[in-house]
């Protein structure tokens, strides 16, 4: 089901005081949500919830919460950290079934610049959408989306019909082929293009 198993507590105490007293004993206080039993506060043992998130599989990932001997499928949403030293101070779980639709943001990440001749020619790549908000499964929640810049000329778009997403993955955006990037033509390019015309 998922690679990561966090074994939580529940924190006796709520609220700023319970919180503070988590992290003194060496605990990641964090809510989780959702189901019918409302929200619950809980604690991770800090170098167990430190490990999970080193993994790069937390945050977006359905991963396994065991409580004693239960077991519930859970997605981190969020994980708050210290301005300073950048340790994880609070997270928030929901509670998931295995193959549920989740609404989730998801990274776009852009391949082969080299490829685009529009970016060759002194093009800019501009990004309209850094992420994308999805409906996925649960259990098939793609790590990113690939836009693929192969072939792009000055003026063409990446579109989310461009990004090849997984089988049951949609977009939370209905009706319409939206933009994720744009080639866009500089100054440059544009009188070194028109040069180029005027010559030919």
């Amino acid at each position: 089901m998922a690679e990561i198993v966090l074994n939580v507590e529940v924190r006796e105490r709520t609220g700023t005081g319970g919180a503070r007293e988590a992290r003194r004993s060496g605990k990641v206080p964090g809510v989780l949500y959702g189901g019918p039993r409302g929200p619950v506060p809980i604690a991770v043992n800090a170098n167990e919830f430190r490990k999970a998130l080193y993994t790069g599989k937390l945050l977006g990932h359905l991963v396994t919460l065991k409580y004693g001997e239960e077991s519930q499928g859970v997605i981190a949403k969020d994980i708050q950290f210290h301005p300073v030293n950048d340790q994880p101070v609070h997270f928030d779980l929901y509670r998931v079934d295995e193959h549920q639709l989740v609404k989730i943001s998801v990274p776009v990440h852009f391949r082969h610049q080299d490829a685009s001749p529009g970016l060759k020619k002194g093009g800019a790549l501009n990004i309209a959408r850094h992420e994308v908000e999805i409906w996925a499964p649960a259990d098939h929640i793609p790590e990113d989306l690939v836009a693929d810049l192969t072939g792009l000329e000055i003026g063409e778009s990446i579109r989310w019909s461009n990004l090849n997403a997984p089988q049951g993955v949609e977009p939370v955006i209905k009706g319409r082929d939206f933009v994720i990037a744009t080639v866009a033509g500089s100054a440059a390019s544009a009188s070194a293009e028109a040069a180029e015309n005027a010559a030919s």
